[in-house]
């Protein structure tokens, strides 16, 4: 579980529980409210590739820590408590990615 001293960073991948599953999950929140808040906004990341969802970011094995390729459910945005975070963080997605995520959301979402 996450040390309280530390917070979670936006674009860092935990392992989190979502649903019945143990998945991994990139931060998308502001560090400011990571560090503060009780809980943080995230990206569920699938090895299960949908092809007709436009929205799903294309993550190859190695980037974030992950050990094999992921697809970013940027479509399905939700918020978890910090404690449900599994410490330490797995690694931090390239920049690259990060903001394919940052603009599928947008898409998602409806802001851009």
């Amino acid at each position: 579980m996450l040390d309280i001293r530390a917070h979670p960073r936006r674009g860092e991948v935990y392992l989190v529980h979502l649903g019945s599953k143990r998945r991994p999950a990139v931060i998308l929140s502001i560090d400011a409210l990571n560090r503060h808040a009780l809980d943080v906004c995230v990206v569920g990341l699938t090895t299960v590739e949908h092809a007709r969802f436009s929205m799903r970011v294309p993550i190859k094995a190695g980037d974030g820590g992950l050990d094999s390729d992921c697809w970013a459910k940027c479509d399905q945005v939700t918020t978890l408590e910090k404690n449900l975070l599994h410490q330490p963080a797995i690694g931090r997605l390239s920049d690259a990615t990060f903001a394919k995520v940052e603009e599928q959301v947008k898409v998602a979402l409806g802001l851009g």
